[in-house]
């Protein structure tokens, strides 16, 4: 029995997009994970295409990513419109094109996400492999590996390594067997002492002033919380302390906003047991931005302009108390006078 899930329905039609006479770029949203399968989809097509470069829509700030693309020498570039127009086709890794506005103007030929499909915005591309079932989009580019028997170099499987483990944050979160399989295997081939290196670079020194300011301004809200900042350095560090704040005891779910590049940003963490996290993002913002994502684990991003003239603080609790008391008058008129607070 193969190690990993045959995909000779998938290789022969990936391999069928790679000529030779055409420049590939693949663009990431790019965090540990959409970096590792970046790399990896770069490794299959770079003999295969005329040229294959990777380009990021989003500033890296967080010193742990900062490391991993220095590291393990992963040559990013930034995407603008000038970088476009140097390439033939596109390919999207651990993303879908609604996720981000700059997606949304390019037309992919290439999809590889495990991320849940949105029924409102379907993706379009002649070859898209979307898996919600998987922890880690690593993990799927780990089996194309396989498949295609490339065997990882040492950088590109301690990326792999990386982008699994932050993204299922170690097997805590929803996974699936295929996760453990891959990693496994992955470690036959990594450097342990490189990703330690990684690891241990996740926070810059600066930061630490937005735990305490968290601590002032945490909500508790049954058995969960939540934390409205104003202004950060980077969307980064609301991420950092989302994860954080889900390590309190009988705490199962939380979301942590703040303002950056004149957008509310609202990142959810959950345990995965009772409480849907992408649907409660989805239910509190859908209408006013991108907002979605996993049982465990969401985003949202919502332009100030759209945020009815409130500040975003007062906004961020009016809908979450409104979602939650929907079906009761007397419990919504409540609700808002706590927006008030």
């Amino acid at each position: 029995m193969a190690y990993f899930k045959n995909l000779t329905d998938k290789i022969p039609q990936l391999l069928s997009l790679l000529d030779k006479d055409e420049r590939w770029l693949i663009l990431v949203n790019a965090d540990p994970d959409a970096l590792a399968s970046a790399l990896a989809l770069k490794r299959i097509m770079v003999r295969r295409v005329m040229d294959v470069g990777i380009g990021n829509v989003n500033e890296i700030m967080r010193p742990d990513n900062l490391a991993m693309v220095r590291l393990l020498r992963i040559p990013l570039q930034k995407v603008t419109s000038n970088l476009i127009v140097q390439y033939d086709r596109f390919a999207l890794v651990d993303s879908q094109p609604h996720h981000h506005p700059m997606f949304q103007e390019i037309k992919f030929s290439l999809v590889i996400d495990h991320h849940p499909v949105s029924q409102d915005h379907p993706v379009s591309a002649e070859f898209q492999d979307i898996r919600p079932g998987y922890g880690a989009n690593s993990t799927i580019l780990t089996e194309y590996l396989y498949n295609l028997k490339i065997r990882p170099g040492k950088l590109l499987a301690t990326a792999l390594v990386y982008g699994i483990k932050t993204d299922t944050q170690s097997f805590e979160r929803p996974f699936a067997d295929t996760d453990i399989k891959a990693f496994k295997y992955l470690t036959k081939f990594y450097n342990s002492s490189l990703l330690q290196k990684i690891i241990r670079s996740e926070l810059h020194k600066d930061w630490l002033k937005y735990f305490c300011q968290a601590f002032k301004k945490v909500k508790f809200l049954g058995n969960g919380l939540g934390v409205c900042l104003g202004n950060v350095e980077s969307p980064d560090i609301l991420v950092i302390l989302a994860d954080f704040f889900l390590q309190i005891h009988n705490i199962s779910w939380d979301m942590v906003g703040g303002v950056y590049d004149n957008k509310l940003i609202v990142i959810f963490r959950g345990d995965g047991l009772r409480r849907d996290i992408g649907k409660l993002a989805a239910k509190m913002f859908a209408n006013y931005g991108p907002a979605g994502g996993h049982k465990a684990m969401a985003r949202a991003e919502i332009l100030l302009e759209n945020l009815n003239n409130m500040h975003p603080q007062q906004f961020m609790w009016h809908r979450f108390y409104c979602v939650r008391s929907k079906k009761s008058i007397k419990r919504k008129e409540s609700s808002l006078a706590c927006c008030k607070e």
